[in-house]
């Protein structure tokens, strides 16, 4: 890895990195990915399908999307997180998960074109700046038509507005810190992590090439998007003749990246 590479596991939170924490990670995040699984099947999920989970965490999704498809690449930074994962894997018996210790800048892949990426509660941990690289490496990963399906802090209002918006997210959370996160849980990752606008993040998405096709917002705070990866377009016909983008098409994306690029961002 190159000098100017980013240290993913010194951003990743050193509570990700703590076994006990960890231990306990599912039920203090609350994640159920039923509806997830839901998007991700009407957008085209099947049994035949190589679904990507950037950022596996313990495996909820991983464990609960495997049924659905053929293979399922879980990918996550910490070593702790992985440690489970594997154990998860292993006690539910699981043969068409992978686990990978890495992450989203560094992952490096090698198992042909990917029909889904889901990744959550990720791309905080990156300056803005790496964000677009981690985009760009999700978008090269799929194939065309393939979904991305990305949840995270993201601040939905103007900057005017962050201090009402970051008081009333604040005033929602969990006074247990056993089933949820706090204010004070909160609060350290607005001072220390790289939740971005809205307005910032979905340029970069389109930027990169994908099309949003579904977002919504919690609370002004926390994103959910469906994004696409545009069909390749048509060949053109032998006299040079074929179809032509109307205005009010999407634009195809960037040609695909270059195999080193799916070999670790800086590297």
């Amino acid at each position: 890895m190159s000098g100017w590479s980013l240290d993913e596991r010194a951003h990743a939170g050193a509570e990700h990195l703590d076994p006990t924490y960890v231990a306990d990670y599912e039920r203090k995040s609350g994640f159920d990915p039923a509806e997830d699984i839901e998007v991700l099947r009407r957008h085209g999920l099947h049994p035949g399908s190589v679904l990507l989970d950037m950022g596996a965490g313990t495996g909820a999704l991983a464990a609960a999307v495997a049924p659905l498809c053929r293979t399922v690449i879980a990918v996550d930074v910490s070593p702790a997180m992985t440690r489970a994962l594997r154990a998860r894997v292993e006690a539910d018996g699981l043969a068409n998960v992978t686990v990978v210790e890495a992450g989203i800048l560094s992952y490096e892949h090698d198992a042909g074109e990917v029909d889904v990426v889901f990744t959550r509660n990720v791309l905080h941990q990156l300056p803005d700046f790496w964000k677009g690289i981690a985009l760009a490496r999700l978008f090269a990963l799929l194939r065309p038509g393939g979904v991305l399906r990305l949840l995270d802090l993201v601040f939905d209002c103007d900057p005017a507005d962050a201090p009402r918006t970051i008081e009333e997210w604040f005033a929602g959370a969990a006074t247990d810190p056993a089933l949820g996160f706090t204010a004070q849980e909160l609060a350290a990752h607005v001072r220390s992590e790289f939740s971005t606008y809205s307005w910032l993040l979905e340029p970069m998405l389109e930027r990169v090439g994908f099309r949003i096709v579904d977002r919504a917002y919690r609370r002004s705070a926390y994103g959910v998007y469906t994004c696409i990866r545009p069909p390749a377009p048509a060949a053109p016909t032998a006299t040079g003749d074929g179809p032509r983008p109307t205005g009010g098409e999407p634009r195809p994306g960037p040609p695909p990246a270059p195999r080193a690029f799916l070999r670790g961002a800086g590297g």
